[in-house]
């Protein structure tokens, strides 16, 4: 179902979070949940995998994760306030340690000059408060193509918050 690379990159993410006793959560947009679906393919990863908040509309991202009408009104959904917003909001309604959050346009529609499709923000929250962002250009290269690299980015991301 998912890539080799994914595959032994939630791998990875999973034994580090083991190795250091944290817990982790997701909340993603683009991914529909991809992130979280690659993490729990790996059998045992119940012991560090929390919960994922899959938040495809603004009003999902308000009502499950405590993005403010103002934050989407002032730059819209695929912004890096956005994206921190919902790291921070699915630390704050879950037990995790960690949460990485994606938020972008895949296409093939929806993208602007400003905001092409391939276009991705994602963050990591921690509970020390150590906030992380990545903004990603993934091109148009198909939908597909820019979720997947979507997920990979992630993993990584939460790999680079708990190093």
């Amino acid at each position: 179902m998912f890539s080799d690379e994914i595959v032994t990159l939630a791998t990875q993410t999973l034994q580090m979070a083991r190795d250091k006793g944290l817990h982790l959560a997701t909340a993603e947009s683009c991914t529909g949940g991809l992130i979280m679906g690659a993490l729990t393919e790996i059998a045992g990863s119940s012991d560090v995998v929390d919960r994922g908040f899959i938040t495809y509309t603004n009003r999902a991202k308000m009502d499950m994760l405590g993005v403010t009408a103002e934050t989407l009104r002032l730059g819209g959904a695929v912004t890096r306030e956005t994206a921190i917003a919902m790291a921070v909001g699915a630390l704050k309604n879950s037990s995790s340690n960690i949460a990485v959050s994606v938020t972008g346009i895949a296409g093939p529609t929806g993208g602007s000059e400003e905001k092409p499709v391939g276009l991705v923000h994602m963050a990591a929250a921690m509970r020390d408060g150590k906030i992380l962002h990545e903004k990603h250009l993934f091109g148009d290269v198909g939908r597909s193509e820019v979720r997947e690299a979507t997920v990979i980015a992630a993993l990584k991301l939460f790999m680079r918050a708990m190093s």
